[in-house]
């Protein structure tokens, strides 16, 4: 099956429904049972005042992810995504107490709750430790309200200007997968042609895209006002919860070794016989490149996951044959691939843009890890189950990594050379440009007022160009691709979560390839079971590492350096 099947979450637009007025129904009994009263419960009464919270918010997840995947499927579907918005909105009103007022309640009261809630310790305590941060109810109220039509709302409208977009191209209509893709054709002409095609189309909706990424920046920066943040990045680095301390360290990490980025193309540049590499060559195939249908790609990923882990093997198997996989590109379908977790009594669902390309077969390795990890994490109590985006991208990236390993074991040498091409550029592609990405955004969001596109373009060829330096020359086409970037819309200094992935997977991988660990597969798939019920920090500690030491970041980079020198010497 190739398409998503929904009707796990409803089976017709009436029971949803049904559903969601129900859901409304039940939000209004329980505000009306429990607020301005927490305080007075006892510690089993607050105990099932949790767990009914707690399903409420999954029936209204249900609901939403419903709604979203059709808006995914087809964008047209605008209206019908915010009806259900607007719905869910309204039982979202009647939780609001919930949280605001267990932060307000007697600390001592409070201690004693989370260490009775024990499967809750952890969703508690964070929410204690972030209430310095909450405003009142009213206030809360207001930005609930106001949610739809802010942030979000921009984001829709990027959502649907990116789907819509259609690229002229040798007499056809490409959309931005399509385009994108020609960017690894074996031809520098096409890749050009391709580059400035793309980059026509974007220039043509840049007043809008320019207006939408101010948007984004202006809001978060009133909130961040509001709420008391310290800077833009600081709500990021709490859900992610990690420190500013440990992002610093990997960035810093990670700027000091941009030299391999430019050891790589070099070489690179010489291989193709080229005096310049320009930017649409950083993704030009060396060696024989390889295609992989769809169901050639199914079949390596279930053997190099079988191989890893029958726990792996047997998750990946019921995607491929129950339709949580929406394959291949089709009009009005959003761009671009994710991993939707849903909730535990459905599953994951992942929408890909599948094209045959190589970068298909790594990237439906990659949904699928984050599928792997988000069925596992099913495990832990929905309001646990949800990682922070660091921890997040580790189950993706690894996936990568064991699906690279096994077919590189299969190639002959022409086809091994083009492989470890690839390897090494993606590699760069989410450790070093999500660096570019994330100190990108430092810059843009420092500005108090708004920006013209010439002004964030300057800031994205300074940003881009520190990891190239002169082994790639970015050519005034590339200066309006911040433009289409869906992470700077929709979540703010997100992309640093996949750089930080990126090192702590090639950190683990390496750990388990030493075989020095025995009980590493066990130890590793406790880790993804935990979810979000522990911090980054205690689940990286399980492997004995600490994540805020620049030490232990290096060690991703050592990986890296062994990757180029096994390329060198092919």
């Amino acid at each position: 099956m190739t398409q998503w099947d929904l009707s796990i979450l409803f089976q017709s637009e009436k029971e949803l429904e049904n559903q969601t007025s129900q859901c409304i129904y039940e939000t209004e009994i329980f505000k009306k049972k429990y607020e301005n009263k927490l305080e007075l419960l006892n510690q089993d009464e607050f105990l099932n005042a949790l767990k009914m919270y707690e399903n409420l918010n999954l029936n209204l997840s249900k609901i939403m992810t419903y709604a979203y995947l059709c808006f995914a499927k087809d964008t047209s579907k605008g209206s019908f995504y915010a009806k259900y918005e607007q719905e869910c909105q309204k039982a979202e009103e009647n939780l609001l107490f919930f949280e605001l007022e267990f932060c307000k309640i007697n600390e001592e009261k409070a201690k004693e709750f989370i260490a009775f809630c024990q499967d809750y310790s952890f969703y508690l305590s964070n929410l204690l430790k972030n209430k310095t941060y909450n405003l009142s109810q009213k206030e809360e109220r207001i930005m609930l309200y106001m949610s739809n039509t802010g942030a979000h709302a921009f984001s829709r409208l990027f959502d649907e200007s990116m789907s819509s977009l259609k690229v002229s191209f040798d007499d056809q209509k490409l959309s931005e997968e399509e385009i994108l893709s020609k960017l690894y054709d074996n031809d520098r002409k096409i890749r050009k042609k391709a580059a400035k095609k793309f980059t026509k189309a974007l220039s043509k909706n840049i007043n809008l895209l320019t207006f939408i990424f101010n948007m984004i920046k202006t809001e978060l920066g009133n909130i961040c006002k509001l709420r008391g943040y310290e800077d833009a990045e600081t709500p990021r680095h709490l859900n992610n919860q990690i420190s500013k301390q440990s992002v610093d360290a990997l960035i810093k990490t990670a700027q000091k070794n941009f030299s391999l980025v430019s050891r790589f193309y070099k070489r690179k540049k010489q291989i193709l016989g080229f005096n310049q590499l320009k930017d649409y060559d950083r993704y030009a195939p060396i060696g024989k490149e390889a295609n992989f249908s769809f169901n050639e790609s199914k079949k390596i990923i279930l053997e190099a996951f079988y191989d890893f882990s029958p726990i792996f093997g047997d998750i990946a198997k019921e995607a491929f044959e129950k339709g949580w996989i929406d394959a291949y590109p089709q009009d009005k379908k959003q761009g671009g691939a994710f991993s939707h977790s849903a909730t535990p009594d459905s599953h994951p669902f992942i929408l890909l843009n599948y094209t045959n390309k190589r970068r298909d077969l790594f990237t439906l390795a990659h949904e699928l890890g984050h599928t792997i990890h988000q069925k596992l994490s099913y495990n832990v109590s929905f309001l646990n189950q949800n990682t922070p985006l660091t921890t997040a991208e580790t189950a993706s990236v690894f996936a990568e990594m064991l699906v690279f390993d096994y077919v590189k074991n299969k190639l002959k040498k022409e086809e091994l050379i083009a492989l470890y091409a690839a390897k090494i550029e993606d590699i760069f592609a989410t450790l070093y440009r999500q660096i570019n990405f994330t100190c990108f955004e430092r810059r843009v969001h420092s500005h108090k007022h708004e920006l013209s596109t010439e002004e964030i373009s300057k800031i994205w060829m300074e940003e881009s160009q520190q990891m190239f330096k002169e082994s790639v020359n970015l050519t005034k086409n590339y200066a309006l691709w911040w433009s289409y970037i869906p992470h700077f819309i929709h979540s703010p200094f997100y992309c640093y979560a996949y750089a930080y992935a990126q090192l702590l997977v090639l950190t683990l991988y390496g750990l388990y390839k030493r075989k020095s660990n025995q009980n590493f597969k066990e130890l590793y798939i406790k880790m993804l079971s935990l979810g979000g019920s522990v911090s980054p920090k205690e689940l990286v500690s399980m492997f004995g590492f600490d994540i805020e030491s620049e030490d232990f970041w290096k060690i991703g980079i050592i990986e890296i350096e062994k990757i180029i020198d096994e390329f060198m010497e092919l």
